[in-house]
């Protein structure tokens, strides 16, 4: 069974045990009860900082004493448009509560929580808006047309916005039916991750083999792999709005200072590409 069989399997297990906690009419009426989030608002390059504990790649990312609220507080004043929350348990060390933390630490800066898992029902699209997220990501390969409609209407029924993640080609091209306009604030992204999660592998080289086959319309994500200031300025220049960091990040001593720099490289990036094109 492939890393994200099996992740897809423990997902669909937590929601049979948290169904027979709570109803999905009960979780709804209490997501619909929240305030809504801070949009999502971006700015010609933007980044989406992440919060987690733990990847089955890197290990352990927390060390003895790590500071979430700091951290989050971190990341709204380097200016991260949204952060990324992990909530898997096993592998990432996640939970619900820590989404809710970040949702309520965000929430005064105007950004966006994210829930970032293995979703895959609606009821766990109820489960981040009752949280207090903004968003959620939903990975494409792990799941059928059916399934994804479902999540990604559930997720605008509720004004969240959705990262789309793809892995391949074939995964962006399942995006055409929502390859769109986009409304401000709750928007669709296209993300391409560049570490397969079938297999762990990471290749940073995918970004610009799939550059050519992104959506015309919506805003565009660089996921996994990035790490330094030349790697923002690559996937800028090929094309790509935002980029999702996390393990990096969550290892530096100065994340504010390296999100500023990041999104200065990445933005000027942005600018020449426009330049060279017009």
């Amino acid at each position: 069974m492939t890393f994200l069989a099996r992740m897809a399997e423990s997902s669909r297990a937590r929601v049979r045990a948290a169904r027979a906690i709570e109803s999905e009419g009960a979780l709804e009426r209490r997501a619909r009860a929240r305030p809504a989030a801070p949009p999502l608002v971006l700015d010609g390059f933007d980044v989406i900082a992440e919060l987690k504990l733990r990847s089955p790649a890197a290990g352990g990312l927390a060390s003895r004493g790590f500071d979430s609220r700091a951290q989050l507080e971190s990341y709204a004043r380097g200016g991260a448009a949204a952060v990324s929350v992990l909530t898997e348990p096993t592998e990432f060390r996640g939970e619900l509560a820590h989404l809710a933390d970040a949702a309520d630490a965000l929430a005064p800066a105007g950004r966006p929580a994210m829930r970032k898992d293995f979703l895959t029902e609606p009821y766990q699209v109820l489960e981040a808006r009752a949280a207090g997220a903004g968003g959620v990501l939903v990975i494409l390969a792990m799941l059928d047309d059916a399934a994804v409609r479902a999540l990604v209407d559930c997720a605008q029924g509720l004004g969240m916005f959705v990262l789309l993640e793809a892995f391949d080609r074939t995964d962006l091209e399942r995006l055409a039916p929502y390859d769109g306009p986009q409304p401000a604030g709750a928007p669709l992204l296209a993300g391409v991750n560049c570490r397969d999660l079938r297999d762990l592998q990471v290749r940073f080289e995918r970004f610009a083999e799939l550059a050519p086959y992104l959506p015309h319309h919506l805003p565009t994500v660089a996921e996994s792999g990035i790490g330094s200031g030349a790697d923002v300025e690559a996937v800028a220049a090929a094309g790509y709005r935002l980029a999702l960091i996390g393990s990096s990040l969550m290892r530096s001593s100065e994340p504010e200072a390296e999100l500023r720099a990041w999104l200065a490289v990445g933005r000027a990036a942005v600018v020449r590409r426009h330049a060279r094109c017009s």
